[in-house]
């Protein structure tokens, strides 16, 4: 006997995935809003990047370029490397996405950290295949682990360096060791999205080791440093058969003109990223050390955002440092999907969000910073 069904059914596996779930915005009743739950750079965009998107404004008429040919060649100069091993896309989550779906199918397997990006797992999930979470060692992700972790159906890879939420980073030898353990087959991503925030020597992002080899690819975003979120531009660069792969299932014309002209006019202008890192580098240790004298534990990072967390008391948890914050309007973000339900992350903002969040802080843990 058959089934009838009356509506199109997902293929198995889609229904389970749960939709990703940005940091939120609004603090009903308040009247002004420090939104600190996203990552965003309080300085915002280059004035020559919001230059360059009002004047791509004159021609919305014309089609943008389906290679995305001046922001690659930006990408290159400034960074070294042949603009033929670059691709561009809508964020960095597209071609995370492209590469589950050229990569895996049914019966593969993708290793995801137990504190990645959530991103990882849907598009894994999305393409039909089988997430494998390892476990991290002191909020670091554990090369070991995902070693031992590694068999027959395993094809892909994915480890945010730095880690989000985490803040941590994974030292360059860790991961040429990783990458020169890994089977040839098996496709290394290394999101590097908070790479230009990283001031230690010995962290790379990935752009020697992906130059040295066959399998391994690094993103990159401009979300962050760069300010240009509301545009989503991601790029890539990989191996020659890599980005050849890609190109041949991704949107013919899947950037548009005004993030085009925009991103390769911010990234040219590296003076005004260096004042967006500087800012950053200075409120990561006053924010780290002002909420420790308060009682609270602060995870080391290397990026634009802290990892908070609270005290296993009632009315000292994260959930309710999150009521009370929002009721000042102060947003951070909860991140109890990504493992940490007695934690908040939060974005390193504003001299004056920044100052706001200590006092607040301090009032709800009944200390003084």
């Amino acid at each position: 006997m058959s089934i009838v069904v009356n509506e199109p059914v997902p293929r198995p596996g889609i229904l389970d995935i749960a939709a990703y779930v940005p940091g939120k915005e609004h603090a009903p009743g308040v009247a002004r809003v420090f939104k600190l739950s996203s990552n965003e750079t309080p300085l915002g965009a280059s004035p020559k990047a919001i230059e360059a998107f009002k004047g791509a404004a004159d021609h919305l008429e014309i089609y943008p370029d389906g290679q995305a040919t001046e922001l690659r060649q930006a990408i290159a100069a400034v960074h070294g490397l042949n603009a033929a091993n670059i691709l561009c896309g809508n964020g960095s989550d597209e071609l995370l996405g492209l590469l589950c779906h050229v990569y895996l199918g049914s019966g593969d397997e993708g290793i995801i950290t137990e504190h990645g990006f959530l991103v990882y797992k849907i598009q894994i999930i999305a393409a039909g295949a089988t997430p494998v979470v390892v476990k991290e060692k002191d909020c670091r992700v554990d090369v070991d682990a995902i070693l031992a972790a590694v068999t027959d159906r395993t094809k892909i890879v994915f480890i945010a360096n730095p880690g989000n939420p985490t803040g941590t980073y994974v030292p360059v030898s860790e991961i040429r060791r990783l990458q020169a353990r890994l089977p040839k087959n098996v496709v290394l991503v290394l999101d590097a999205a908070y790479a230009e925030y990283v001031r230690r020597n010995d962290y790379e992002a990935g752009l020697e080791l992906v130059s040295g080899s066959r399998n391994v690819v690094m993103t990159r975003t401009f979300s962050k440093a760069y300010g240009l979120a509301a545009l989503r531009i991601g790029w890539m660069y990989a191996p020659a058969a890599i980005i050849d792969a890609l190109n041949r299932v991704r949107g013919p014309f899947n950037m548009n003109a005004p993030a085009i002209a925009a991103g390769a006019a911010a990234i040219r202008d590296q003076g005004f990223i260096e004042k967006a890192v500087e800012h950053n580098n200075l409120w990561l240790g006053k924010l780290a050390h002002a909420f420790e004298a308060i009682g609270l534990t602060v995870t080391p990072s290397v990026t634009n955002f802290l990892l908070i967390h609270f005290p296993d008391i009632d009315g000292k948890r994260a959930e309710d440092a999150d009521a009370f914050l929002t009721s000042r309007g102060y947003i951070l973000r909860a991140v109890k999907g990504y493992g940490f339900p007695n934690a908040l992350r939060m974005t390193v903002g504003s001299e004056e969000a920044n100052r706001g969040v200590i006092e607040t802080l301090g009032e709800f843990m009944g200390r003084s910073a």
